[in-house]
């Protein structure tokens, strides 16, 4: 049988940002561009797509919760990673002069990356949220906005006929998302890459049992890259002693693998305190997956 290109969602329109990891992340691939986060996840439940690329944090705005939030919800695996720089630039319709900008429209985490620099530039339009940033560049090519800049993409320029007023608008040149590449089945990653795992849990001592998590890390030297806490909606409170508390879920990245005996053990420490536990993936830090056999 031939080789088919892999269909990949993200969220967004041509020209986003999570467009470009997904062609990083999975060369000659065809894209489905989706309006939600969820309709991403949904469309690889569906079999519409083999994969979807979403971004699960910035180095500057840091994570976007609404994924780490759906990645408890559904039942797709993390199979790899993409960090993407984002070069931010502020568009308007052709011969339009940023004089006459009166809006500024763009995904709110791109609005609040490049406050210090508009600024500067005397640009002291409204700023308005919008879903993402190259559908800002649409929405103004679509309704002939002569007072309207979008943040986005030099790709979105040029999808949409829009001319560069300024290039490079970002606060900070550090500025990269991470992506996560999701799938309905996890993989079986090759021994000699560098792996990384990614787990959700909560503990049934509450918060100060996370001391012990931690140890179980420590005490064989594995790399917790990244933990964080997010309301437990399943149970988001508890009484203890006649005290009200809220109860939280902790996602953690480490750098190990699970199938390894130093993860396999520290897996096994945590559970010892978790009253919920589950592996959202165990995956290579940097993934290319081109085609996929017919």
């Amino acid at each position: 049988m031939g080789l088919q290109k892999l269909h990949v969602a993200y969220q967004g329109v041509p020209g986003a940002y999570s467009e470009a990891a997904a062609g990083k992340a999975c060369p000659n691939s065809l894209t489905i561009p989706c309006h939600q986060f969820e309709t991403a996840f949904q469309s690889v439940e569906n079999r519409i797509a083999d994969l979807a690329v979403l971004p699960i944090e910035n180095s500057l705005g840091g994570s976007i919760h609404r994924n780490y939030d759906l990645l408890l919800r559904h039942s797709l695996h993390i199979i790899g990673e993409v960090q993407l720089p984002v070069h931010h630039c502020l568009l308007a319709l052709p011969g339009v002069p940023s004089e006459s900008i009166r809006r500024i429209i763009s995904h709110p985490q791109a609005l609040s990356q490049c406050e210090q620099t508009l600024t500067k530039l005397g640009l002291n339009a409204a700023r308005e949220a919008f879903d993402d940033t190259a559908g800002a560049a649409e929405h103004i090519a679509l309704n002939n906005l002569r007072d309207t800049a979008a943040i986005a993409s030099a790709r979105a320029a040029e999808l949409y006929g829009l001319e560069i007023l300024a290039n490079g608008i970002q606060d900070d040149s550090r500025n990269v998302t991470r992506f996560v590449v999701l799938a309905r089945d996890p993989v079986i990653p090759e021994p000699d890459l560098p792996l990384k795992t990614s787990v959700v849990f909560a503990l049934e001592k509450g918060t100060p049992a996370l001391f012990k998590v931690l140890a179980a890390f420590a005490m064989r030297n594995i790399s917790l890259t990244k933990i964080e806490s997010r309301p437990h909606r399943s149970c988001p409170m508890r009484v203890a002693e006649t005290v009200k508390r809220f109860e939280y879920v902790f996602y953690a990245d480490f750098e190990a693998s699970m199938e390894e005996g130093k993860g396999e053990e520290a897996m096994a420490e945590l559970k010892e305190y978790a009253s919920f536990f589950r592996v959202l993936g165990c995956y290579p830090m940097e993934v290319a997956m081109a085609t996929k056999n017919d």
